[in-house]
């Protein structure tokens, strides 16, 4: 959790993993307005862009690295020589290890290898991909001891917490994720049967990437919020809360055991997060996303629906497993999304495709790397099967 003070010497190497999602886009901006402070030395994408050429051209990286040999022919010819072009699991691995902050903004469980290498490299590790921390904790944790690396969280909700924490983690009593509610709030089930991919990607609060609206909108990223809260702080699910909060402004609390509780608020703008990230333990100048508390603030809180948004319930479900319990959740979702996204699967079939799948779950404790990669294959396959037999119905 805890990590190396930022100096005033040499610009810090960074690698963005990811950099052309909305989460790597907006960390080049941050770090554009501290151009004194970082220096970006990695770019990482999954396919070679018109965006991914123009971050190129811009910062001027030593190392790209892209998903496959077909996505580096095809990015090499058009960047400086100067630039080495990289691709596969093996290159994000070395390349999260060989910067001093490592941002992994990668989508899904893909962003695993950034996680594994920065951790086992000793670097700092500027989490905003769930998935590699919820789907092999203990492959996680085994890298962060290797290594001596450590995690900052981008993601808001735990950003809050660690900072409502500060460096004792004691006297706590629990951990209260706050949600949106997605763009959903308020619906039914029976209200929710026909609804379609712009609805679902339409979120009230944030703007965001695919995948991760669509997870807001089911709730399923509250879940898999929860479960990264438990690798994270060291508190089961049964002692981390969550609460709808539409506003979006505190997002996130601490209650101590005396009754205390602490919560971190700010308008939404996810360059706050990062901006903590890359600073720790300083913080860094720019009042993204600051209060104006003389005029009104209006702050609602209400239990979520766990009728209508069931993934919430079996993201506790998978929690309370442990083991590759998390990784098969995680692993279905992504499938089920992508299905959804291509038009495949309608909006309910999401969290339905993820508790068939889960109904067919071989326990097993995910000590390895390779039982994690494992688990990953088969329960894609497996919600792969469910959604080819939803479409014969």
């Amino acid at each position: 959790m805890s990590g190396a003070a930022v100096t005033m010497g040499a610009p810090l190497s960074v690698g963005i993993f990811g950099s052309t999602g909305s989460i790597g886009t907006q960390t080049i901006d941050v770090i554009e307005r501290h151009a004194d402070r970082f220096v970006v030395e990695v770019l990482g994408a999954r396919v070679a862009s018109e965006a991914l050429v123009s971050q190129i051209a811009q910062l001027r990286p030593r190392l790209v690295v892209v998903a496959d040999a077909e996505q580096a022919s095809l990015l090499a010819p058009r960047i400086d020589p100067q630039c080495t072009v990289a691709f596969g699991r093996d290159a994000l691995e070395e390349a999260a290890g060989s910067v001093e902050i490592a941002v992994n903004a990668v989508v899904g469980f893909a962003g695993l290898p950034v996680t594994i290498g920065a951790l086992k490299g000793g670097r700092r590790l500027a989490l905003a991909n769930k998935e590699s921390l919820i789907a092999a904790p203990n492959v996680v944790a085994l890298a962060q001891a290797a290594g001596g690396g450590s995690i900052v969280p981008v993601d808001s909700e735990h950003c809050a917490i660690h900072q409502c924490l500060g460096e004792a983690n004691r006297g706590v009593d629990r951990l209260v994720l706050t949600a949106s509610g997605g763009p959903f709030r308020g619906r039914t089930r029976d209200q929710l049967r026909d609804v379609g991919l712009s609805e679902a990607l339409a979120h009230p609060t944030w703007a965001m990437g695919p995948k991760i609206s669509i997870d807001s909108s089911t709730l399923i990223n509250k879940g898999l919020e929860v479960i990264e809260a438990q690798a994270l702080f060291g508190l089961s699910v049964d002692r981390i809360d969550v609460v709808v909060h539409p506003q979006s402004i505190v997002h996130s609390m601490v209650t101590f055991i005396d009754g205390a509780t602490i919560a971190q608020l700010s308008d939404p703008d996810m360059r706050l997060p990062i901006a903590y990230a890359l600073g720790y333990p300083d913080r860094l100048a720019g009042p993204f996303g600051a209060l104006d508390f003389s005029a009104a603030l209006d702050l609602h809180f209400e239990a979520p629906d766990r009728q209508t948004f069931q993934a919430l319930d079996l993201a506790y479900e998978a929690g309370r497993a442990g083991g590759v319990a998390p990784a098969w959740l995680s692993a279905a979702n992504e499938v089920a999304v992508e299905a959804f996204l291509s038009g495949a699967l309608n909006w309910l079939g999401i969290t339905e495709t993820i508790e068939a799948t889960m109904q067919q779950y071989l326990p097993d404790p995910g000590e390895s790397l390779e039982s994690v990669l494992e688990a990953d294959s088969y329960a894609r396959d497996v919600a792969r099967r469910v959604i080819a037999d939803r479409m014969k119905l």
